[in-house]
């Protein structure tokens, strides 16, 4: 059975629970645009804000370092990509290493970027875990309604179908990892080995689930014709809105 991840929606009744999905990917997008020009003060700010939301809707942040343990090594790898190849014009004083040069500003510039990516997913983590996909499907058709030549209703089934396949992927791939230490493949040296025997299986199961996936829907008549949950926004929606867009306009002065 699928274990829940941070990437389900968790029920509760927390304030970004009881928030109209609509204003909550208005905030979403406005926070991850204002957030590209934010500088340490405005981000240690952000970050707090973010760690109450999370405490908020009760997602441990030890389920956040184990789920997102990947991510991390993404960013370790954003990070020192900027430290090596970002030079120093104003104060050149590089920390020499035997194999490579490490500037300063580089190393600033590394950990700025990496901080503004993981707020930005923390905010994602937040919004998916208190958003059900039904309501992210009819938040994302009512905004695509009003535009031309827009196919809104497909457009959204695939994005609540992408939401809910996510979570089944990061299963998958937790269910490969232990069927390698099951056979010892992680003692193998050659990482490009481990790697191969990680991603090909993955791969291949990943797109087996996605057509056992289709064939099921064709099986159930399934169409994007749906009847979708109705959307009505209150005071306390506007009132977030407003919260969320001050917030913008203080990080971004």
């Amino acid at each position: 059975m699928a274990e829940l991840t941070i990437l389900n929606y968790r029920p509760g009744t927390s304030v970004m629970h009881t928030i109209d999905p609509r204003f909550k990917l208005v905030c979403l997008v406005l926070i991850s645009l204002s957030i590209l020009n934010t500088y340490p003060l405005e981000l240690g700010v952000l970050t707090l804000s973010v760690v109450a939301v999370l405490m908020n809707i009760h997602v441990s942040f030890s389920s956040i370092l184990k789920e997102l343990r990947f991510f991390f090594i993404f960013l370790f790898f954003v990070f020192m990509a900027r430290a090596i190849f970002t030079p120093d014009v104003a104060n050149p004083q590089d920390i020499e290493l035997k194999i490579v040069t490490i500037s300063r500003q580089g190393l600033y510039d590394g950990a700025l970027i990496c901080w503004r990516l993981l707020i930005i997913v923390m905010i994602g983590l937040s919004f998916v875990a208190t958003t059900q996909p039904s309501e992210i499907k009819a938040a994302v058709q009512w905004y695509l309604t009003p535009i031309p030549f827009i196919p809104e209703k497909k457009v959204a089934v695939m994005m609540s179908l992408m939401m809910r396949f996510v979570p089944v992927i990061f299963n998958q791939a937790k269910e490969t990892l232990d069927a390698q230490r099951a056979r010892g493949v992680e003692n193998r040296k050659n990482p490009v080995y481990r790697l191969t025997k990680f991603t090909v299986p993955l791969i291949r199961r990943t797109f087996e689930n996605a057509e056992k996936l289709a064939v099921a829907m064709e099986a159930r008549c399934y169409s994007d014709r749906r009847t979708d949950p109705e959307l009505a926004s209150t005071r306390k929606d506007w009132i977030a809105l407003f919260l969320v867009i001050g917030l913008c306009v203080l990080i971004s002065a």
